[in-house]
């Protein structure tokens, strides 16, 4: 499946931000989706992840109550709503398509080309 990932840019602090993931490729409904996010100089780490029709949630601790993940599986497309952002939230972010529900980055089998988060302070 090839996923493209659109909606970063910059933002000030406080502010908000939807991501969009688009898939083609394959049944979309096939895959658990997750969010995953690379700040400079650190490891990419777990945001959000969306069972196949949407049904369960997880998310990190970093972002729990401020961000949600959605899917739309009509439209092929996941989303990331992020609201009340800060600077610790600057990263790009991928999407990332796998068989089950994990927040481990090794266990997703399709990732997108990542989207640039910026959020001033």
């Amino acid at each position: 499946v090839q996923l493209q990932a659109s909606g970063g840019g910059l933002v000030q602090a406080g502010g908000s931000l939807r991501l969009s993931c688009a898939a083609s490729g394959r049944t979309f409904s096939n895959y658990v989706m997750g969010w995953f996010r690379q700040a400079p100089g650190k490891e990419r780490e777990f945001v959000a992840s969306i069972s196949r029709f949407g049904g369960s949630t997880y998310y990190a601790n970093s972002v729990k109550d401020r961000f949600t993940v959605s899917r739309d599986n009509a439209k092929n497309t996941v989303y990331l709503q992020m609201n009340s952002l800060n600077a610790e939230d600057t990263a790009v972010y991928y999407c990332a398509a796998g068989p089950r529900i994990t927040t481990r980055n090794i266990d997703y089998e399709y990732w997108g080309q990542g989207t640039l988060v910026t959020v001033s302070s």
